[in-house]
């Protein structure tokens, strides 16, 4: 008997964690339903905060503009020397514009232009809307009279939504131009013979997912950004927090939003 008391003691004490887990995770997603509920409501009520809207995008676009650009290049040089030996086995170096291009304009573009925009832009909106919540600026900004869910969050969920596809399409024609240098110093490809060869191997189903990857991958970075920030505790910690699981949280978010946009892209292609 008296041995039994302390296992059921430790048994009920486990459950009872276990379910105070489980309360704690469905009470976040209800907040998080609530947060993207409300951003839907509140971007469309007016007044429109449209000059913050246009300083966080220059915020997120032209300042990340430098990384983007070293990385998109960094990429197109990198793939192609690391496709070169396999094709040139098969005798197939040929194909190489083709397949930087698949590659590129499918998968590479969108996912790094996203996991970069995670590192840098989620983790600062993170911190910045974290340190303004411990400092109460935003409960400043209430009694204020002013709506500090539309003057911060929507105007860089926006930003974000509309930005990183922008920088898609950029990195993907950086991409592209470090990979015809590539191949130029090593096959001799004329700038046209590549370029033909690129548009080839391409098609608008590819050019049009990876435009709609880019818009989800925006607005998860910006959402998830905004919702830890916005939501995280009082406390110098809380911002270290909040700017981390932002990072952390997008980039998972992004691989799993890549998964599935790929299985609906490929039922579409086939």
């Amino acid at each position: 008997m008296h041995t039994d008391a302390p296992k059921e003691g430790l048994e009920k004490a486990n459950k009872y964690v276990i379910s105070r887990k489980l309360d704690q995770i469905f009470i976040d997603l209800a907040e998080i339903y609530r947060f993207v509920v409300r951003f839907f409501q509140e971007v469309f009520l007016p007044p429109y905060e449209w000059q913050e809207v246009i300083n966080q995008c220059f915020q997120v676009g032209v300042r990340s503009l430098p990384l983007i650009s070293l990385t998109g290049f960094i990429i197109g040089i990198v793939f192609t020397n690391q496709s070169r030996p396999s094709l040139a086995d098969l005798g197939a170096t040929a194909l190489l514009p083709a397949l930087i291009a698949v590659a590129i304009v499918r998968a590479l573009a969108p996912l790094v232009t996203a996991l970069i925009a995670a590192g840098r832009v989620g983790s600062n909106i993170g911190a910045e809307l974290g340190s303004m919540k411990v400092t109460e600026q935003i409960d400043a900004m209430e009694v204020s009279a002013v709506n500090p869910f539309k003057f911060l969050v929507v105007s860089r969920v926006l930003a974000t939504t509309f930005m990183i596809p922008t920088l898609t399409m950029y990195t993907m024609l950086v991409a592209l131009m470090g990979g015809y240098l590539n191949i130029h110093a090593n096959e001799l490809t004329s700038f046209k013979s590549y370029i033909n060869q690129v548009f080839e191997a391409i098609t608008f189903l590819d050019i049009f997912s990876s435009v709609i990857k880019a818009f989800v991958f925006g607005f998860t970075i910006g959402i998830v950004g905004c919702y830890k920030g916005y939501n995280s505790s009082k406390g110098t910690e809380g911002v270290g927090k909040a700017a981390n699981s932002s990072v952390v949280t997008s980039m998972f978010l992004v691989f799993i939003e890549e998964l599935l946009i790929l299985q609906i892209v490929n039922a579409l292609r086939g």
